[in-house]
């Protein structure tokens, strides 16, 4: 990979000196998981910040006998990178939900190239804000009727990793359960919802990808959120 398409995939090293991003992939290591892999829990957390190439990652938390959904990531965004800044989180884990390939760079080469640069030390700590802007955002929706929550949430995913095509933008269809974890809401809500929004033509559902041809209606149904 070039330094042009690492700028490129990841909006995080857009600021950064070239410089940075030569030193970067040369202390990188590209690492690939199958579908179904566990790529850090307990114990794994804090040692290297993976930078997500291609495919899907879910985060979840253990609570009790039951894994939590938290959070989907894609394309362009990464991990890891909290545990080294601060405690490593407790009873998480980070699943692949498809075939993943990751750039992986140590905790310690990742805290030196924020000390050597500091407008990428700025960036991350944008990004930092953004996801704190995101959780509160999903913690505000809690009042909010069901089908807000959840067009909220396929529409945040959508536009942070989606990939556009002729139909729609295409994205990772989940489990029902994941979708009412991450959006706060009951399973038989997101069944419901997500087939009558597929009968009104503004979704496509299918084995693995989810295809929201119709994106302006369910930013309509988000009231701007």
């Amino acid at each position: 990979m070039e330094t042009t398409e690492l700028s490129e995939l990841f909006p995080l090293f857009t600021v950064a000196e070239p410089e940075t991003l030569e030193w970067l992939l040369s202390v990188a290591d590209e690492c690939e998981f199958s579908a179904g892999t566990t790529l850090l829990t307990d114990g794994s957390w804090g040692t290297a910040v993976y930078f997500i190439e291609s495919g899907w990652l879910r985060m979840q938390r253990k609570h009790g006998d039951r894994a939590i959904t938290q959070a989907v990531l894609g394309r362009g965004d990464f991990i890891g990178d909290a545990a080294i800044l601060d405690e490593p989180p407790r009873a998480t884990e980070a699943i692949a939900l498809t075939d993943v390939r990751t750039l992986g760079v140590s905790a310690q080469r990742f805290i030196q190239a924020l000390f050597k640069d500091p407008q990428l030390h700025h960036k991350l700590l944008q990004h930092v804000v953004r996801r704190w802007r995101q959780a509160h955002t999903l913690l505000s929706l809690r009042h909010q009727p069901v089908l807000v929550r959840l067009a909220w949430t396929i529409v945040t995913i959508a536009e942070e990793y989606g990939t556009p095509t002729e139909e729609g933008m295409e994205i990772v269809n989940l489990p029902a359960r994941d979708w009412a974890d991450l959006s706060g809401i009951g399973v038989d809500d997101v069944a419901n919802l997500l087939a009558k929004w597929q009968g009104k033509g503004w979704l496509e559902l299918g084995d693995r990808i989810m295809c929201v041809t119709n994106l302006k209606q369910l930013e309509h149904l988000t009231g701007g959120l």
